[in-house]
């Protein structure tokens, strides 16, 4: 059901590449340089955003399961994102590398089940925590990042 998620790998994340530029728009996601913390957090939040709300129109029926997973796969796109443009800041998110992983296991046990308001009642709140976990991860990063940013370029 769900296609497969990579976390990304150990040597991606030193990568200090920034070539990936591009204005283009992509369903309301603006993909630039691969450093951009601002838009690739801009575009997590976005994601976790449409799983909520994609979440609510399953549970009555005006969306499937392949587009519940297509939202997941979003998700673990922009959350691979969000990783590689605080590695280029060399800040790490490995606190937050479950995210994706148990966002997954709630959404296969709640899928599971047949859509219904009182389905997603039952698994909304573990959906909902590891989202704020996720927020507050990104936040204490975005805060790490103001910070290098305004330091001299030898520093980063």
């Amino acid at each position: 059901m769900y296609a497969s998620y990579q976390h990304p790998h150990p040597a991606s994340r030193t990568s200090t590449s920034s070539t990936n530029t591009s204005n283009s728009s992509q369903g309301g996601y603006v993909v630039r340089n691969s450093g951009d913390v601002p838009t690739a957090v801009r575009n997590l939040l976005l994601s976790t955003k449409d799983l909520t709300k994609t979440l609510t129109q399953w549970s009555v029926g005006q969306v499937s399961e392949t587009q519940v997973s297509d939202v997941y796969v979003q998700i673990g796109t922009d959350f691979n994102a969000a990783i590689q443009a605080f590695a280029n800041w060399r800040i790490d998110l490995s606190d937050i590398h479950s995210v994706p992983k148990d966002l997954r296991t709630v959404l296969e046990q709640c899928l599971a089940e047949d859509p219904s308001p009182e389905v997603l009642a039952m698994f909304m709140p573990e959906v909902r925590q590891i989202i704020v976990r996720l927020l507050r991860g990104l936040q204490s990063k975005q805060e790490a990042w103001r910070t290098r940013r305004g330091a001299p370029y030898d520093s980063r």
